[in-house]
């Protein structure tokens, strides 16, 4: 298989990847939130911690926007910003205990459909799941 194929497959993939995200997280954010607030939160949960730039750079947003959804979710007490002992010039962003809270409701959520749709799935397909999350993880998805 040449890479132009490969990549035609990376493209069908990743559309059913973003098609599946949708059915499992849909509904699953609470009301208090948008949508671009929720995938700051997302990514704050998965990659703490983490700066505003790359909040900005892997949301999409101006820094200017980053910066006003990050003042929207503090006044929600939702995350927390602290600085770095060592640079001062440094800024970091955790989710606060309400901001946990929230998000492990909608993980909750989330895992509950992923069970769902994995019901009867076999041991074996259950493995092989789970290595081809970790080949794609390690090889692609880094």
């Amino acid at each position: 298989m040449n890479k132009k194929d490969i990549f035609h497959k990376f493209v069908e993939f990743t559309t059913s990847v973003h098609r599946v995200t949708h059915e499992l997280t849909k509904d699953a954010k609470s009301n208090d939130v948008t949508q671009v607030q929720y995938g700051i939160l997302e990514y704050i949960a998965v990659n703490h911690p983490v700066t505003p730039s790359q909040i900005s750079d892997c949301q999409c947003l101006s820094m200017p926007n980053t910066s006003r959804e990050l003042r929207k979710l503090s006044e929600k007490n939702l995350i927390e910003k602290y600085g770095d002992n060592e640079d001062r010039r440094k800024l970091y962003v955790r989710l606060s205990k309400e901001g946990e809270i929230m998000m492990n409701k909608a993980f909750e959520c989330i895992e509950s459909r992923f069970l769902n749709r994995i019901q009867n799935a076999s041991k074996e397909d259950i493995e092989d799941i789970d290595r081809a999350i970790d080949i794609l993880h390690t090889k692609l998805f880094y």
